[in-house]
């Protein structure tokens, strides 16, 4: 598995999920000059990376991802991806030339099964629509498909519907990430972040049926404790080393730094035989819901 690297080309997006990450960034800062894309580039590769991701927020309204892509491609990245909101892919000719440039892997997002959940999400009207032709679309073009749901308290409940459709359109791999309480979903935390005890009776339906018909599927960000018997199904377990280029910082381990800033544990997280592998949930959620769900395997 080579090294990765994750890069922000820019903060704008064409549409405004109620659980953003990013906050004000669109609002800061401005998109990254090609110049300074293919220096971080040059860098990271030097250092050892193989792999890169583009993204930010939205990284194809950048006026120059297509030749960032074709400049990665030329100084040697054995993989290449694009992570977006997948609104994008259905230009059939725009995905020809991310294609062409040097893409490998597709990795769109789309927030569950029905439309009116997903576009309530991503306060887009017709946004999911898009993302369905963008995966028939890269489907017909024979690319690597690795979807992206972030859980919500809106959408869990169509985690197994959605697993279906993904299976029937044929993707790669999908994953479930619970939604990271930072931003615009903390801003929305009554709203949006859900009990994981809830969630996981879907998820594990959804993970049945993506095992029954053998596609990689996984969730991030909960614990072991709560996946026992789909232990397999951990992100954490296959991410590789990553490197985050961010608009004002560079994260050098992403894992790392996930241990150490972003998930939590409590003292009777050291009982458990998961301890030295489990990172624990994001450090925001027991602020919310606190540790009753969590016991020590």
């Amino acid at each position: 598995m080579y090294k990765r690297t994750d890069v922000k080309v820019w903060f704008a997006c064409n549409n405004y999920c109620t659980f953003c990450v990013q906050g004000d960034k669109r609002f800061k800062f401005q998109p990254r000059k090609l110049e300074e894309i293919r220096n971080i580039l040059d860098t990271e590769y030097n250092d050892g990376c193989k792999y890169v991701v583009f993204t930010g927020w939205e990284p194809t309204v950048h006026p120059n991802l297509v030749e960032a892509v074709a400049y990665a491609k030329q100084i040697g990245f054995k993989q290449i991806q694009i992570q977006s909101n997948g609104t994008t892919f259905h230009d059939v000719d725009y995905t020809k030339s991310l294609i062409a440039a040097g893409v490998t892997e597709f990795s769109p997002s789309i927030h569950w099964f029905h439309a009116e959940t997903h576009d309530t999400q991503v306060q887009t009207p017709w946004a999911w629509k898009k993302v369905i032709k963008g995966l028939i679309v890269l489907k017909q073009l024979n690319q690597i498909i690795i979807i992206n749901s972030v859980i919500t308290k809106d959408n869990y409940r169509e985690a197994p519907e959605l697993a279906a459709l993904l299976l029937k359109i044929g993707v790669n791999q999908f994953q479930f990430a619970f939604v990271h309480i930072l931003w615009s979903a903390a801003k929305n935390k009554e709203t949006v972040v859900p009990r994981k005890s809830d969630v996981i009776p879907y998820i594990h339906k959804a993970l049945d049926l993506a095992k029954k018909h053998g596609v990689p599927a996984y969730t991030e960000a909960i614990p072991y404790c709560l996946m026992q018997g789909y232990e397999w199904a951990i992100a954490e377990n296959i991410m590789p080393e990553t490197s985050v280029i961010d608009a004002e910082y560079k994260i050098d381990s992403y894992a790392d730094y996930r241990w150490s800033e972003w998930k939590a544990k409590r003292k009777d997280c050291k009982k458990c035989s998961k301890n030295d592998v489990c990172e624990g949930p994001w450090k925001e959620y027991p602020e919310i819901y606190g540790w009753d769900e969590f016991t020590p395997v």
